[in-house]
């Protein structure tokens, strides 16, 4: 079943958050009520499900090339996403990612994502850069994508972490909050 997205955003609390584990290859093993709230599914029809059934088109596939190489490598990330809810509408979240390990082997055996609504003005910044990444991705492919996207990050004198934190103005509240869930949920 295709979703159609419409131009229509899913309107939720900042102050609620959403939750998701997923096994090493995306597969979803765990959804909150407010993941499944917001998104419009049942348990039933994400359990087991690669978690890019929410994937919204207008994600450049730069940004998730970028996740998963650091989360494969072991290293936490804090993302902005666009998402697709179920019924076509879209939501927009800071994400900040979290590496599960096997307590014997510690090998690395999921990931747990946690989100909250993405402000207004962190969306605004965000999507022409997202834009221009499709654009590139659509005409020149993705390795020139990454290629614009680093050379971006350069001009700024920033790391990707960096040029999230500070457009998402990851720090206060939200830094306590993301901490705080990590914490709980380890």
């Amino acid at each position: 079943m295709s979703i159609v997205p419409k131009d229509e955003e899913v309107k939720f609390s900042r102050y609620k958050y959403i939750m998701s584990r997923t096994d090493t290859k995306g597969n979803i093993q765990f959804a909150n009520d407010y993941f499944l709230q917001v998104s419009g599914y049942d348990l039933t029809e994400l359990v087991g499900k690669p978690h890019n059934i929410i994937r919204h088109p207008d994600m450049p596939k730069t940004i998730f090339k970028l996740m998963w190489d650091r989360l494969k490598s072991g290293n936490s990330i804090y993302a902005v996403v666009k998402n697709l809810a179920k019924d076509g509408r879209y939501y927009w979240v800071t994400t900040e990612f979290d590496i599960k390990r096997d307590p014997s082997t510690n090998e690395i055996n999921g990931y747990m994502a946690f989100r909250q609504m993405c402000p207004r003005k962190v969306v605004d910044t965000i999507e022409p850069i997202y834009a221009k990444l499709l654009e590139i991705e659509s005409e020149q492919g993705l390795k020139a994508a990454e290629l614009y996207f680093n050379g971006f990050l350069d001009s700024r004198q920033e790391s990707y972490d960096q040029f999230v934190e500070n457009v998402a103005q990851n720090k206060g509240a939200m830094k306590i909050f993301f901490a705080a869930m990590k914490k709980f949920f380890s």
